[in-house]
């Protein structure tokens, strides 16, 4: 007992550590810019550590939307095939080590501890440098991933990036393959106000003759990719040609009572796959499969046997929260992480079908959201809406200005309630066993409603609660 509340005081203390460097997940997004994004710091932090990202091969995912959920069904298909496969994914729902996984097996606290201990003394070596040579949270935690990918001996790892691509610290890998799965208009102080200025910061992760797998289909947005793959040689494969989806179905069960799953054939430069279905709700998600199944195929090619055989069986097999995620039934209860227009769009679109009585919206968003429009997409499909802001994050839209935004777009039926669990409280106050309550906006939001739903714990600090059970993400 006493050697384990040893190890669970200094695990402690190694995240205090982690979470007092700066943490561009949780500032608002005034306090930063592109500037900011230094790879020059992040190479030495990898150089101090005996580089282990050149040793580990990789599959590299970026996009405005779908890149975590494409993650995670490659991961799951490489893992179904019978290899060690690293998961890197952000951020967080219930505790940190949910970020980087093997084979959907979290590091141990002792394996956090180590893992801090050599990070944090590379880091103060390469911070004698000057002030600029000081890693953020996201660059030690991605080192800390290649490092433990390392120590369990990977055959390779699915990368999702952070923001953006071209200066995200996960872009100094070697991959295999590189995916982006879609363009929408998200981070626009950063990457820019239209598509194709988004989606050339996205294609930054395109190297040289690395083949590319793209769902982008906006052509505005296409063009970008495409003379960045040309430009550095790389093949380019993108949904609607060379990868073509055929025979989509929805199967949203019985008397449509719950949103849809569906199910879709497949046809890659190398292969076909028939009636494959998407592990999670929503036609948005097809595309995502379909490149999941397609980088499959492509890894066979490059001598990873077995991968295009495990692609049904990888995909059944996924789980991943916040992704139109049903928590409860008698009202329907579900969680989703969109926080910007396209993924409210295509939530919007999977719940249309869904037979229910009324229909409740819990909103709240970040400051960097374009809050405004948003609502204005959700008004038409809810009977009443809301407002709240999560805690713990200093990047929450304050209730009062979410309350000032509905009313400009004339939001009806609309009231605010601060506190997420008033306003979960609330939302149960108004609805029968028959109507739908979806909570949105933010995945901060959607994490700390899904605490207080399945753990009855309440809402954490927004960094880590040490009491939760992980979820399982793969």
């Amino acid at each position: 007992m006493l050697a384990e509340a040893f190890v669970d005081a200094e695990y402690q203390e190694a995240l205090d550590w982690l979470f007092s460097r700066i943490d561009y997940e949780r500032r608002p997004s005034g306090s930063y810019t592109a500037a900011t994004f230094k790879l020059e710091r992040m190479a030495a932090l990898l150089d101090e550590l005996g580089r282990p990202h050149e040793r580990i091969p990789v599959v590299h995912i970026a996009g405005t939307k779908g890149k975590g959920s494409t993650a995670a069904m490659t991961a799951g298909i490489l893992q179904a095939a019978g290899y060690q496969t690293g998961l890197f994914t952000s951020p967080h729902l219930y505790r940190f080590e949910e970020r980087m996984t093997v084979n959907g097996r979290t590091p141990s606290r002792g394996d956090v501890v180590r893992l801090v201990d050599e990070i944090s003394e590379a880091s103060a070596r390469i911070e004698q440098r000057g002030p600029d040579f000081s890693p953020t949270f996201f660059e030690l935690t991605t080192a800390m991933a290649w490092r433990f990918f390392e120590s369990q001996h990977v055959d390779l790892a699915v990368l999702e990036v952070g923001l953006g691509g071209r200066l995200d610290a996960t872009n100094l890998c070697r991959p295999l393959a590189t995916i982006i799965t879609s363009i929408s208009r998200d981070h626009m102080h950063l990457l820019g106000e239209s598509r194709a200025s988004i989606a050339a910061e996205k294609a930054g992760i395109i190297k040289p003759s690395v083949p590319v797998l793209s769902g982008v289909t906006d052509r505005e947005a296409r063009e970008p990719i495409a003379r960045r793959a040309k430009e550095q040689s790389a093949p380019l494969y993108e949904i609607g040609t060379e990868i073509v989806v055929s025979e989509t179905t929805a199967r949203g069960g019985r008397d449509n009572l719950r949103p849809a799953k569906w199910s879709m054939s497949v046809e890659t430069p190398w292969g076909r796959h028939e009636s494959l279905q998407a592990p999670l709700p929503g036609e948005h998600q097809v595309s995502n499969a379909a490149l999941a199944a397609s980088v499959a195929d492509l890894l066979e090619r490059e001598g990873y046997e077995g991968a295009s055989a495990a692609v049904r069986k990888g995909l059944a097999e996924v789980q991943w929260p916040l992704r139109i995620e049903v928590v409860g039934e008698r009202p329907l209860t579900i969680l989703d992480a969109a926080h910007n227009n396209a993924s409210i769009e295509a939530l919007i679109e999977t719940l249309r079908p869904v037979t229910t009585g009324k229909r409740i919206l819990v909103f709240g968003t970040s400051q960097d959201k374009d809050a405004a429009e948003m609502l204005r997409l959700l008004q038409p499909a809810f009977d009443e809406t809301i407002l709240t802001q999560y805690e713990g994050n200093a990047r929450a839209l304050p209730c009062g200005e979410l309350a000032g935004l509905a009313a400009a777009a004339g939001l009806r039926n609309c009231c605010c309630e601060p506190s997420v669990a008033n306003a979960l409280d609330r939302a149960h106050s108004l609805a029968e066993p028959g109507d739908l309550i979806c909570v949105t906006g933010s995945f901060f939001l959607a994490a700390e409603v899904r605490r207080l739903i399945l753990d009855g714990g309440g809402v954490s600090d927004g960094h880590y609660d040490v009491s939760s059970r992980p979820v399982a993400l793969t």
